[in-house]
C-alpha cells in the first residue's frame, strides 16, 4: 500500500511577503555598494558574472508584478502546485538566461532597477489580502502566495551565490531562509514518498521520505541531517552529495540514508 500523502504545508501570505521584501533589501543594499570590478567577477553559475546574478535577483522579484499585470487565469485552481515547482524550473533555464543577460546589458544602473522593482512589488502586492489570486507564471498557473514562496528560494539561493562569489556576508532573513528550506525539504518528500528515512534541517524542517520500513518511535534507523545553507546547495546542485559528506557538512546514518540519486531537486 503506498504511503499516504500529507496535506501540503501552508504559508502565511503576509509573512511571506515580508520575508521576500526583507531578503530583497539585503541584496539591494549589498549590490548598491559593489564596485565595477566586483560586478564583473565570475560566479559558480556558468558564464554569469556577479552583475548577471544581481540582475536575475531583480528580475525574479519583478516577475511578480509582470504576472499580476496579466489577466487572471480561469479557475478552479492552480495548474502548478508549490511542491511541483522545483522540478519544472530547469526546462525554462535557457530563456531565463537570455532575459537576464539582456537586462544586465540594457540596464547597467542596477540601483535604479532595484528601486523600480521594489516599488512596483509594494504597490502590486499590498500588505493585506489572502494571496489566493491565480497568476500565469512562466512555468504554470500558481496561487500568488505559492509564487511568493518560490521567490524566497530564488532570493536565498542567489544571496548564497553572491556571497560565494564575493566573499561577503549578505544576511539571510530568517523567515525567507525558513520558507526556502521547508519548500525544498517538502519537495524531496513529495518526490520520494515514504517513511524509512528522516531528513532533518534544523531548525526549520524535518521530513520523512523513501519507501521502506516505516519508523514509529525512538531514534530512526536512517537519518540525514544538515544545515539550511548546505541543504539549499544540495537541493539546487551547488554542492554534490559526496562532497558534502566528505566535508562533514551533512551526516547520514543507516543503510538507506543516501540521497545522492534524488538530488538535486532543481536544475
Amino acid at each position: 500500500m503506498p504511503p499516504a500523502k500529507k496535506r501540503p504545508r501552508a504559508y502565511d501570505h503576509l509573512r511571506t511577503r515580508t520575508a521576500v521584501l526583507a531578503q530583497f533589501a539585503h541584496v539591494r543594499d549589498a549590490v548598491a555598494a559593489l564596485t565595477p570590478e566586483q560586478l564583473e567577477r565570475p560566479t559558480r553559475l556558468g558564464d554569469w558574472t556577479v552583475r548577471e546574478v544581481a540582475a536575475h535577483v531583480a528580475m525574479g522579484l519583478g516577475s511578480v508584478s509582470r504576472f499580476l499585470a496579466l489577466p487572471e487565469p480561469p479557475g478552479p485552481g492552480p495548474g502548478l502546485t508549490l511542491l511541483r515547482w522545483p522540478s519544472v524550473t530547469a526546462a525554462h533555464a535557457a530563456r531565463i538566461s537570455e532575459d537576464v543577460e539582456g537586462l544586465a546589458a540594457d540596464r547597467p544602473d542596477l540601483t535604479a532597477v532595484y528601486e523600480e522593482v521594489e516599488a512596483a512589488f509594494r504597490a502590486d502586492v499590498p500588505a493585506s489580502g489572502t494571496g489566493e489570486r491565480l497568476i500565469p507564471t512562466r512555468v504554470g498557473t500558481m496561487r500568488l502566495t505559492d509564487f511568493l514562496v518560490t521567490r524566497t528560494v530564488e532570493l536565498t539561493v542567489h544571496t548564497d551565490d553572491l556571497n560565494a562569489a564575493l566573499g561577503l556576508e549578505i544576511p539571510y532573513d530568517r523567515q525567507a531562509l525558513a520558507a526556502c528550506t521547508r519548500l525544498l525539504a517538502d519537495a524531496l518528500a513529495d518526490r520520494a514518498p515514504g517513511g524509512s528515512v528522516e531528513v532533518r534541517v534544523p531548525p526549520f524542517a524535518v521530513v520523512q521520505c523513501i519507501e521502506g520500513p516505516r519508523h514509529t518511535r525512538g531514534t530512526p534507523p536512517n537519518v540525514v541531517e544538515t544545515g539550511p545553507l548546505t541543504w539549499l546547495r544540495l537541493a539546487t546542485g551547488r554542492t554534490r552529495w559526496a562532497r558534502a559528506l566528505a566535508d562533514a557538512e551533512v551526516s547520514a546514518s543507516g543503510e538507506r540514508a543516501d540521497l545522492d540519486a534524488l538530488l538535486p531537486l532543481m536544475g
